[in-house]
């Protein structure tokens, strides 16, 4: 069968299933090492330019996310026509090549629009990415799956901020975005010559036609649903403090704690990656065994996470600076206990809430709504939560002097309360379902 073919239930084995699972996650996990690696870039980008926390926002936010929210919808629509193994083969070397343009730029513009180019190539990833692993696996086992696809970004945090920031500190900011950008080329080669298109909608009813409305149409009739359209606002609102505090807590330890830069991307990236990408696949793997009880258990799962995550990053934030111990001559701040309560249990919406979404929307709009999801998502989280920190320190810096990013990163307490909210009141438009 030649690449791009449609693949039948019964063809399409389930080795082939798997490893395409795990290329699409290892896809995943570089595009995400390429956003967080900016996080421990922030400084010496920083030192180089003359810019502000302000500034700093916008390169490693904004600039990529304005972007993404012009294509966003549009790579979406075309992962429900075209081919989705061509479409994400391409995206990904694509990807590849402007991420390494990055570390060529001269100048702080041409950085933005480097990174600019950066959002346009991986806009459809993610949309066409999850509409397959809709295909490759049956509702009762697809949260687990899907928790095992975003997982990648939380384990890639690992490699961004630990591994990162020991490249940025050893070769440069540029040379990292150069070795970062690099395994994108053969991620997509990999997935051209042995991935196969499974059959669009092949676990759905029968009843699911093509969708013959334009994006507007469809958009609309995606949105007139209260119970996805709560789904959708309140995955933006947990990515938007979620993603900002990922962004800023590296620097956080070193302004509030004294920490070098290496280490507290290390403590950040090995703390913060495993926590989160064991939790996200824990609530992927609950949200599987107990979701033939109800759609209300997908809902619960990601709510008690919110609540919790909300108690543990504030405990987080103002926790005491002493040092627990020493690992290998890295100083470990108490505070990263709380850290890691919080990474384990705030991601606990991804996979129900993508896995849910699924269930909810048409196999021929699915990769429409997605990118939906995906594009407010990083509009919130990518685009407004590192800028919104970054200018809630500079406004706070009179007061607070260097302890301002400590007050700023309690934004990411409110959106978990409002995610929170807003999944409750996407339950309550279940019962109609």
């Amino acid at each position: 069968m030649t690449t791009g073919a449609v693949a039948t239930s019964a063809t399409l084995s389930p080795w082939r299933s798997h490893g395409l699972l795990f290329l699409l996650a290892m896809m995943y996990a570089d595009n995400f090492v390429g956003r967080q690696i900016v996080a421990v870039m922030i400084e010496p980008i920083k030192r180089e330019f003359g810019a502000s926390d302000t500034s700093m926002g916008l390169i490693s936010g904004l600039a990529f996310a304005a972007v993404f929210a012009v294509l966003g919808l549009p790579a979406g629509r075309l992962a429900d026509r075209l081919p989705r193994i061509g479409l994400v083969a391409a995206s990904c070397m694509l990807w590849g090549v402007a991420t390494i343009l990055c570390g060529f730029t001269g100048s702080f513009l041409l950085l933005v629009l480097a990174r600019m180019a950066v959002a346009v190539t991986e806009a459809p990833a993610a949309p066409a990415a999850l509409s397959l692993i809709a295909d490759l696996y049956p509702p009762q086992r697809r949260a687990f799956a899907i928790s095992f696809f975003t997982a990648a970004p939380t384990f890639a945090a690992i490699i961004a901020l630990s591994l990162g920031a020991w490249m940025v500190d050893t070769w440069g900011w540029r040379t990292s975005f150069i070795v970062v950008g690099s395994p994108a080329l053969l991620i997509g080669l990999m997935v051209l010559s042995f991935g196969r298109e499974p059959g669009r909608g092949r676990w759905d009813a029968a009843h699911h036609q093509a969708d013959p409305l334009g994006v507007r149409s469809t958009l609309k009739a995606l949105w007139s649903g209260k119970a996805v359209r709560y789904l959708i606002l309140a995955s933006a609102t947990a990515t938007l403090g979620g993603t900002a505090f990922g962004m800023w807590n590296a620097t956080f330890l070193v302004r509030s704690y004294g920490l070098a830069l290496q280490h507290a991307g290390l403590l950040t990236g090995l703390v913060g990656g495993i926590s989160a990408g064991l939790g996200v696949m824990f609530a992927g793997w609950l949200s599987d065994r107990t979701g033939s009880r109800g759609t209300h258990w997908r809902l619960g799962i990601p709510i008690l996470g919110h609540i919790i995550g909300l108690l543990s990053l504030a405990t987080y934030l103002f926790w005491p600076t002493e040092i627990w111990l020493e690992i290998a001559g890295i100083p470990v701040p108490e505070a990263m206990l709380w850290c890691a309560v919080n990474g384990f249990f705030s991601v606990w919406w991804l996979g129900p809430s993508f896995a849910l979404l699924t269930t909810l929307t048409s196999p021929h709009s699915r990769a429409l709504a997605i990118a939906l999801q995906t594009l407010l998502s990083t509009l919130f989280g990518v685009g407004l939560g590192p800028v919104l920190i970054g200018t809630l320190s500079d406004f706070l810096h009179p007061q607070f002097g260097i302890e301002a990013l400590r007050h700023a990163l309690l934004l990411g307490c409110a959106t978990s309360l409002a995610a929170t909210l807003l999944l409750c009141l996407a339950g309550r438009h279940l019962k109609r379902i």
